[in-house]
């Protein structure tokens, strides 16, 4: 079976990046996939890249780097227990399925902190292993989020510009240099604004696309994909 993890950014169960959650959970379980969490805010994710990543000596203890000393730490065994438990996760995980709210045209500190801990130099990029011979090309991801504003203002004429350009530093910065490949995004627009009825319908939606998703081809991962 295939296996996906989940990393999940929202301090409410109950909101809709809750219910999103769950559905990919039972959606992806029924499928036969085996299906990790990692609740960052439940976990009381550190979100801080420091010294307190690596264990015992440090490669240079004149000036700390924080990219060198991560990187060797991670070859000699040496990060911190939860920095190795979610690298754990990632390596088993065929695919990783981002769920948060857009903060500030991105993603929440405590998912960007993940990010910064988690993908260090060695484990998930190699200069000049990167893009699309990073370390974790066998891997899809998934960017799943909530906005605040509607699906206009994130039009390409709209206030806040083409939402494909927010998604250029998570999904091609961040994921794509680590030589993952990326689904199209799942955005749901705009909940707080519509009626239950319609948020209904996103969880229905959201359930649908699940259904097929190991059927759906990546994105073109080229700057043509997110400013043409």
């Amino acid at each position: 079976g295939r296996k996906v993890l989940i990393v999940y950014a929202h301090q409410e169960p109950k909101s809709l990046n809750g219910s999103l959650k769950r559905v990919a959970v039972e959606e992806l379980s029924k499928q036969g996939c085996s299906v990790m969490v990692s609740d960052l805010y439940a976990m009381q994710f550190e979100p801080r890249a420091t010294r307190n990543d690596i264990v015992g000596c440090l490669h240079n203890s004149e000036e700390f780097n924080y990219g060198v000393e991560t990187r060797e730490a991670y070859k000699r065994g040496g990060l911190s227990d939860d920095v190795i438990e979610e690298q754990k996760k990632v390596q088993e995980a065929d695919l990783l399925i981002f769920q948060f709210p857009l903060y500030w045209f991105s993603m929440p500190a405590i998912m960007k902190g993940w990010m910064d801990r988690v993908l260090v130099q060695g484990f998930a990029h190699e200069f000049p292993n990167c893009y699309d011979s990073g370390l974790l090309k066998d891997k899809l991801a998934l960017f799943s989020f909530t906005t605040g504003g509607s699906k206009e203002m994130y039009a390409k004429g709209g206030i806040s510009g083409d939402i494909r350009y927010l998604l250029w530093p998570m999904q091609h910065g961040i994921m794509h240099f680590c030589g993952v490949k990326v689904l199209a995004p799942h955005i749901c627009f705009a909940p707080e604004y519509v009626s239950e009825k319609e948020r209904k319908k996103m969880l229905i939606a959201w359930a649908q696309r699940l259904k097929t998703l190991w059927k759906e081809e990546p994105i073109n991962c080229s700057p043509e994909w997110y400013f043409k």
